[in-house]
């Protein structure tokens, strides 16, 4: 359709697009181009030079953009954002040599996190999460994902989604969520992992998916959490409630998590740091997106890296994410994350920046809607103070963000908290 066809609620002219649409260019860039938002979504995008006599009364709103870059809003596909409490005397007891798994075993580590959020109001639970959502967004994120899994139990479960869901309806941000009930065994099932899984998939699930809060299934598959059959149990019962999945899987060892996930055509698996090839091959055949967390590799003083050149060389979708929680990423910045993708992992500018967009959004099954700029797409994008899309993983502790649009809606950055 030509742009004299249409007519707009707004007209974005003047700037330089990062489509991150895989066509083979450079970030998919488009430069000296407009972009045309009706009705929360992208109508057009093209060179300015197809504006060419075309009357700006088309556009209720024309902004000029100034040669600024535009980017797809950055979607941050892998959160624990809803919580009670902190964990930073955890911190210090790392620094003093403590593992992470020593110090789950015991007693802290997630449970410390469950006994503060079993305590904590639903109204506490969303007023602390707004705060670092609100941080986020002010660094171009459009999308969050949610997760439950500080409950361990019915009601804090349901309380915790309940919570993320609000979130999303009190600011301007697309919030998804994912049921983590098998994030660990809480202290009244100790010693008993089949009988809560039980409890899981018998009752908790079933609650969830009848009360429509949950997008998708998550789990934990490690030594200190659940095994292989047990999460396989869940994610069984998950397909018999057309519920998708996605796994926290091989971050700590290699017990299969990636080939488990795949094998349920999982929408993502996520850490990866000891994966093995047999995983990362049944990842692709799966189309089941990697999603690395370089804040939680970072803060928990990792050694092992991920299998980066095998997973492009199996063209396995990398997605990034601040896996923002309590214990092991409290991060609220997507840039940083950027930064560390490049630095840690050595993923190019451009392959961490694909990561919080195009593909965090096939992550969360949104690939037709979010992750890139072209027409019919949400019209959620970020518009930067920058010479090159470099450069948002380049800096560190600084934030070229001016302005965020969220289905077709600017958003002052004030109002963000910034």
């Amino acid at each position: 359709m030509r742009a004299a066809d249409m007519s707009w609620d707004s007209l974005w002219t003047n700037g330089r697009f990062a489509t991150m649409r895989a066509n083979g260019t450079p970030y998919g860039a488009i430069e000296s181009a407009a972009l045309a938002v009706k009705d929360g979504r992208i109508a057009w995008l093209g060179p300015m030079a197809d504006l060419k006599g075309e009357p700006r009364s088309a556009a209720r709103e024309v902004h000029n953009l100034g040669g600024r870059w535009v980017t797809p809003g950055f979607v941050d596909c892998h959160t624990h954002i809803v919580y009670g409490g902190d964990r930073a005397h955890e911190f210090e007891l790392r620094l003093g040599g403590a593992t992470y798994e020593e110090i789950a075993r015991a007693g802290g580590g997630i449970r410390s996190t469950v006994t503060a959020t079993r305590a904590a109001s639903e109204e506490s639970l969303i007023e602390s999460a707004d705060k670092r959502i609100a941080a986020l967004q002010a660094e171009g994120v459009t999308v969050v994902e949610i997760k439950s899994g500080y409950g361990l139990d019915v009601e804090t479960e349901m309380k915790m989604l309940r919570a993320a869901r609000a979130v999303g309806r009190r600011r301007p941000v697309t919030v998804r969520t994912s049921f983590l009930g098998a994030h660990a065994l809480p202290p009244e099932y100790e010693g008993r992992a089949d009988a809560y899984i039980d409890m899981v998939v018998g009752s908790m699930l079933p609650a969830v998916a009848a009360a429509g809060v949950a997008d998708a299934v998550d789990a934990f598959c490690e030594k200190i959490a659940f095994t292989p059959a047990q999460t396989e149990r869940l994610f069984a019962a998950a397909a018999r409630l057309n519920l998708r999945v996605k796994l926290h899987a091989d971050q700590l060892s290699d017990l299969g998590g990636a080939a488990l996930a795949a094998r349920f055509r999982a929408l993502s698996a996520d850490h990866l740091e000891y994966t093995s090839d047999a995983g990362i091959a049944a990842m692709a055949a799966a189309g089941t997106v990697a999603v690395l967390l370089p804040g939680a590799f970072y803060f928990l003083r990792e050694k092992q890296l991920p299998p980066i050149e095998k997973l492009r060389a199996a063209k396995v979708p990398i997605a990034i994410a601040t896996d923002s929680n309590p214990g092991s990423s409290p991060v609220t910045s997507i840039l940083l994350m950027l930064n560390m993708a490049c630095t840690l992992f050595r993923l190019t500018p451009e392959e961490a920046l694909a990561g919080v967009t195009r593909h965090a959004a096939q992550a969360l099954g949104l690939s037709g809607s979010h992750g890139t700029l072209e027409a019919g797409r949400m019209a959620d994008f970020a518009v930067w103070d920058v010479e090159r899309p470099g450069e948002l993983a380049y800096r560190i502790g600084f934030n070229p963000c001016s302005v965020v649009v969220q289905a077709g809606q600017p958003i002052r950055l004030a109002d963000l908290g910034r």
